[in-house]
């Protein structure tokens, strides 16, 4: 296992973290799948108040490790941004008492999406204040962010200056917050990208033209060497389900070699099939469509239909497309189908795309089963 700076906070963070959302059955499995972990070599485990009863049980977990054994360990909690430091102050509490530990290493604030999360953690009398005494007090040792916004509030997030480190969405199949990665890498705050091998295009489950492409790489493990080739990056979240899992993920990933023109070539090779399958109808995520009267996120959707007919990804493409007004801020905007055909967005779109007529084709491949986040709000 490599281990990286985690920016500011001065950690030493192996390259995969684990995430705990997963693997929820019991307490035996997360007990087995967290010690799994520990033994191949990662030091970083990633849990939250919204992952149903992760932090009791990691809580209890931690409790069966010797003192050393814990201390080689960095434990990070995620807890929702709030308008007052008095709610924040007590989830804190509850947080460190679910865990069973006095300090936790890294809080990160759970999901700064919008305006308002912004506008709470800037607030002089909000939030961040019951942090900075959590800090004081040794409670907490060092306070990030996660989001699933916008750029502009990424970025706005992270010149505030108030946050070592942040957790973000960005990958080989998402793009977006690549400025994102370049702004948190000045500020030197430790970069961890969220869940790769799902949030990233269910990488555990590839269609076979993806793996094709790929190949002698897996779709997975040729993602996450782009990733980890960029130095500005920490740490990537692995999210498994199971001690098996995580056990074939780091055999299949520590036997590559390190990022090299072969695996360059690859990445080559998913662009140029990208534009082969995609040809004029390629939406090049610009943005510029936005914003759309009837509150579509046309490049989100436009993105997952990219994905569906350049790769065959469309069961990932159906299972992000199903979150649009499912998921509130979490994944916000509207389905392909809402489209009343204005025009708003054709003369901003400079590729001159068929801008209604994607976002229907899109509804059509991806619309199926609804689905929801773990948390409402």
């Amino acid at each position: 296992m490599q281990y990286r700076r985690f920016g500011q906070t001065d950690l030493a963070l192996s390259v995969f973290s684990l995430g705990t959302m997963r693997c929820l059955s019991d307490a035996q499995a997360f007990n087995a799948t967290v010690k799994e972990a520990i033994a191949l070599g990662i030091n970083h485990i990633e849990t939250a108040r919204g992952y149903g009863n992760s932090e009791v049980f990691l809580g209890q977990t931690l409790a069966s490790l010797t003192p050393a054994e814990q201390g080689q360990l960095v434990i990070t909690t995620k807890i929702l941004p709030t308008p007052d430091p008095e709610t924040m102050a007590r989830q804190i509490d509850e947080s460190l008492f679910r865990l069973q530990r006095e300090r936790i290493d890294c809080l990160a604030i759970h999901g700064i999406n919008t305006n308002k999360h912004l506008a709470w953690v800037q607030a002089p009398d909000g939030c961040m204040k019951a942090v900075r005494a959590a800090i004081a007090a040794g409670k907490v040792g060092h306070v990030g962010f996660s989001t699933h916004g916008s750029l502009a509030i990424v970025q706005a997030a992270i010149a505030s200056g108030q946050f070592a480190f942040v957790n973000l969405h960005y990958y080989y199949f998402f793009q977006r917050l690549a400025p994102a990665v370049a702004l948190a890498h000045q500020q030197d705050m430790g970069v961890f990208i969220i869940s790769p091998g799902d949030k990233g295009g269910m990488l555990y489950q590839p269609p076979d033209i993806l793996k094709n492409l790929c190949y002698p790489f897996s779709p997975l493990a040729l993602t996450y060497r782009w990733l980890l080739q960029d130095k500005r990056i920490s740490t990537l979240s692995a999210g498994p389900a199971n001690g098996l899992e995580l056990r074939a993920l780091h055999q299949e990933v520590n036997q590559l070699p390190p990022w090299n023109r072969q695996m360059a070539a690859k990445i080559d090779a998913l662009e140029q099939q990208a534009i082969s399958r995609l040809s004029s109808d390629r939406c090049a995520q610009c943005y510029q469509c936005l914003p759309c009267p009837e509150a579509i996120h046309i490049p989100e959707v436009l993105r997952l239909r990219n994905l569906a007919v350049a790769y065959d990804m469309t069961q990932f493409g159906q299972y992000r497309y199903n979150m649009f007004e499912n998921a509130g801020h979490w994944f916000p905007g509207r389905r392909g189908d809402r489209c009343t055909t204005c025009g708003d967005c054709l003369p901003r779109c400079p590729e001159q795309l068929d801008i209604p007529n994607l976002l229907k084709d899109a509804h059509s491949r991806l619309s199926g089963p609804k689905r929801r986040r773990l948390w409402d709000e």
